[in-house]
């Protein structure tokens, strides 16, 4: 009989045999993270469909295109998160987290959905490490959440990547580039793909990072946001350069990034990858200083990013970045008979209590089918209990690189003495 179903499209499966790779990520980033004082938030995964309308804003791709959205039973409509910041931000209105004090850093690990074409880097279930600033205006603060990512890069050994930034304005300055866009745009609409038809009117902006070649290539000569940033935008930018130098990050400005979705204003940036092909970006951020505020808060400015973790091992693995691997089994013991075998699981637990990875049989395998299991699982020492063993109370471990064979006595000491042994034939492989 053949599996009754299989995993849905644009989802993939984490095996126990590759998911330390995906631990050795998280790991730094939450060791990064409080490093930097951002401490974790964790929000569900489905919220009120109003509130990504509201926050990531009703003419995105994302709410317009890319949503899971469901009613439930009874009647609300709810929707998968396809991105973090929202749910974030709904959380620090509701538990009034301002209250105890500004600014608020945290950060969280979490899941997301979009409904778009499955492709390399892009999921229909992604991953996303992400950090959030609440109540701060200060360029300090976009040159700190920049830093953070920067230095999980760095503890990653990720090289060639590239950080673009960009200034998108605000809504007193934005308005009059937006204006200029549809003036400009309006003169190659013959030439525009439909959904740059639909976003002149409703968010010109957007148009700027269309993929599509022939809009690509008209909005190479499209009007710039920094000619048109008002003084303190300007001077934010400026400063948020300032920092950034001070803290020794190479970037490029890029007028074009404006990002995907509408709470953004500001400071706008990208950390990009060559290494795997379109979907290069690997984090992208900036700041949404009227999110709070659209969310039916008081003015509160903010900002932060996401980092795609798929992307991420795609860039390390691409560049042939190992990932250190798990300890492997310290000593497997093998039982013969069922005295042997209650021995054998006494002995295992007290390596285990010791802080040692240890395994014997469950299964019910013969000595040699043991012994070939304790081989795969890469068991450093193997064990033999019989009758023989259990009447002199003593057995041989043996190394299972060298094939050196040490005698030990099963006492109450073992697991001390089996850890002894253990940490010589280490130190041997490090000298």
């Amino acid at each position: 009989m053949g599996v009754i179903t299989k995993k849905i499209k644009g989802t993939e499966d984490v095996l126990p045999k590759e998911s330390y790779r995906w631990q050795f990520v998280e790991n730094i980033m939450r060791e990064e993270a409080a490093n930097f004082g951002f401490k974790e938030m964790r929000t569900p995964v489905f919220e009120h469909t109003e509130l990504f309308a509201r926050g990531v804003g009703a003419t995105t791709d994302v709410v317009q295109k890319e949503m899971y959205t469901f009613d439930t039973k009874g009647g609300e409509s709810v929707t998968l998160r396809p991105e973090g910041t929202a749910g974030a931000a709904r959380a620090v209105l509701e538990h009034a987290l301002p209250n105890e004090g500004l600014p608020i850093k945290a950060y969280y690990l979490t899941s997301c959905y979009r409904y778009e074409k499955p492709q390399a880097g892009r999921l229909r279930e992604f991953h996303q490490f992400g950090v959030e600033e609440y109540g701060t205006s200060s360029p300090i603060a976009d040159a700190e959440v920049i830093s953070l990512a920067s230095s999980i890069f760095k503890r990653l050994q990720i090289k060639d990547l590239h950080l673009e930034i960009n200034s998108i304005g605000c809504p007193c300055c934005r308005p009059k580039f937006n204006e200029a866009l549809k003036e400009y745009f309006s003169a190659h609409k013959e030439e525009l793909c439909g959904n740059c038809l639909n976003r002149l009117e409703k968010n010109p902006m957007r148009l700027i990072d269309c993929k599509v070649p022939s809009c690509h290539e008209i909005a190479k000569d499209a009007p710039s946001i920094l000619d048109f940033l008002c003084d303190e935008c300007r001077e934010h930018f400026e400063l948020v350069k300032k920092y950034l130098k001070t803290a020794g990050i190479e970037y490029k400005v890029n007028p074009t990034i404006v990002r995907g979705l509408d709470y953004y204003t500001k400071t706008v940036f990208e950390f990009v990858s060559d290494a795997i092909g379109s979907q290069g970006t690997v984090c992208g951020g900036g700041r949404y200083d009227g999110l709070i505020e659209e969310l039916g808060g008081q003015h509160m400015p903010s900002l932060g990013y996401a980092m795609g973790i798929e992307r991420l091992l795609m860039v390390m693995d691409n560049q042939g970045i190992e990932i250190p691997k798990p300890a492997s089994c310290a000593l497997y013991i093998a039982g013969l008979g069922e005295s042997a075998q209650l021995k054998a699981y006494e002995l295992v637990n007290s390596v285990r209590k010791s802080g040692l990875p240890a395994e014997g049989d469950v299964v019910g395998r013969g000595l040699r089918a043991q012994m070939k299991y304790a081989d795969k699982i890469g068991a450093k020492f193997s064990m033999v209990l019989g009758d023989n063993e259990l009447a002199e109370k003593k057995a041989k471990v043996k190394n299972m690189t060298t094939g050196e064979l040490t005698e030990l006595e099963l006492d109450e000491n073992f697991a001390v003495k089996f850890a002894s042994l253990h940490m010589a034939a280490e130190f041997e492989i490090v000298e």
